[in-house]
Order: C-alpha cells, then sequence, then structure tokens
C-alpha cells in the first residue's frame, strides 16, 4: 500500500483536493490489469505534466516515500477513472452519454454534479490499444485527462505498464474515510468486448482479502489531476 494526496479538484466528488488515498500496488505486482470504473494512479505517459512545477522533496519526504506513506519523490503521478481497457472501442459525442463497445454509461453516480459527460471535449470513436487504458477524471469540466492528449504518442490512452496501483481507499480526513468500490454501470451486460480470463498469478493473491474486495461492484449508488 501507498498513501497519495490529492492536489486538485479532478476528481470531485469522489475525491477532494487534500484527500489521501490508499493505493494497491500488490495486485498489479500479481499480474492483474486495471478495469473499468477503477480510480487508478499512474505515473505520467509523457507529456501530461510537462507543464506542472514539482519542488525538490527533501530528506524526510525521500524517506516516507519509501516506506510508503507519501508517493514518490522522484515521479510526476496522476489519478483518474479508468473508463476503457484494451480492445474497447469508446466515445462521446457532444450533448451524449460515454458509450464503451456501445453501452452507454450511466456516470450520474460519480460525475461531478451539473457536469456533462463530453460536451467540453468530445472524443472518438477510440480503438484502445491492448495493454493500454482510457481515462477520465470524474470532474469532466476540470480535468485535462485522455480528451486532451489525443496528439500524444498514446494517443490520449495509458499503458498498463505506467499503472502505480488502484486508488481503494479515502484515509484522510477521518470525516471523509470512505472505500473506492466501481460504479455498477461498468458492470452492465454486454460492456465487455470479449470474455476476460483472470491472471492465474490472483490465485496466489486471492489469499488476501484485498484482491476479493477490488472485484466488488457498487450496488448503490501528491498525484496530480
Amino acid at each position: 500500500m501507498q498513501a497519495f494526496s490529492i492536489p486538485s479538484d479532478s476528481m470531485q466528488n469522489t475525491l477532494q483536493r487534500g484527500d489521501r488515498v490508499l493505493v494497491d500496488k500488490l495486485t498489479p505486482w500479481f499480474g492483474s490489469e486495471p478495469e473499468r470504473g477503477e480510480v487508478v494512479v499512474f505515473h505520467d505517459p509523457g507529456g501530461w505534466l510537462e507543464d506542472t512545477v514539482t519542488p525538490e522533496p527533501n530528506a524526510v519526504q525521500k524517506f516516507l516515500s519509501f516506506i510508503g506513506l507519501m508517493p514518490s519523490a522522484e515521479e510526476k503521478d496522476l489519478i483518474k477513472r479508468v473508463i476503457a481497457v484494451g480492445g474497447d472501442t469508446v466515445q462521446c459525442k457532444k450533448n451524449g452519454p460515454v458509450t464503451v463497445n456501445g453501452k452507454a454509461l450511466d456516470d450520474k453516480s460519480f460525475i461531478f454534479e451539473g457536469n456533462s459527460a463530453c460536451d467540453d471535449e468530445p472524443f472518438g470513436p477510440i480503438n484502445v490499444p491492448e495493454g493500454r487504458i482510457w481515462v477520465m477524471g470524474d470532474h469532466r469540466q476540470n480535468s485535462l485527462d485522455s480528451r486532451y492528449h489525443q496528439e500524444l504518442p498514446g494517443q490520449g490512452t495509458v499503458s498498463t505498464d505506467e499503472v502505480v496501483g488502484r486508488a481503494i481507499v479515502i484515509a484522510w480526513p477521518v470525516n471523509r474515510w470512505a472505500t473506492l468500490p466501481v460504479p455498477s454501470t461498468f458492470d452492465q451486460p454486454g460492456l465487455n468486448a470479449a470474455a476476460a480470463v483472470a491472471p492465474a498469478a490472483l490465485g496466489v493473491a486471492g489469499a488476501l482479502p484485498l484482491v476479493f474486495w477490488r472485484r466488488r461492484r457498487l450496488t448503490s449508488g501528491r498525484t496530480a489531476g
């Protein structure tokens, strides 16, 4: 596990500026790939944070980063929600919902109140390459996410190799404590472009309750932004 701080508003209202989230770094090590609907932390794929100034970390920050109480002192990281994975086709027309493999996502349970799905930056259709993900912020009108980096080599997608892990819980402040489950719209029938096969390595990780937790779905309704 590693703690990350939220410095921007790009994931409101799911995450607020100043929240500390705990990120599961173990299950990716066992071969698990990011899934649709998960909130993930990932390294800058290149060019996303080129204008972001990162202060030089001091010795204490480097130590806390080493033991997992702070994010990497050397990397520039971001946090977004996975909307589509390798093999998916994702798009969003003005005034319309985001669709994945032709299925409309009901995003009312997690995007910022009053935001549209993508009216500020319609896109697609985008065919997400294998081994990559398409990510968007929950505060759609205040998030420089995959939509805004389509001119870069990854065409807005992020390699799964850049993913640090999944944010699973808001740990601080105490009055904001909450888990971060996957919204049920990502579990609707027919959304999968192809049936996914769980990596065999998860049989080992299955001994950990955390791995079981990360597959649960929502039935009721310092990273960079």
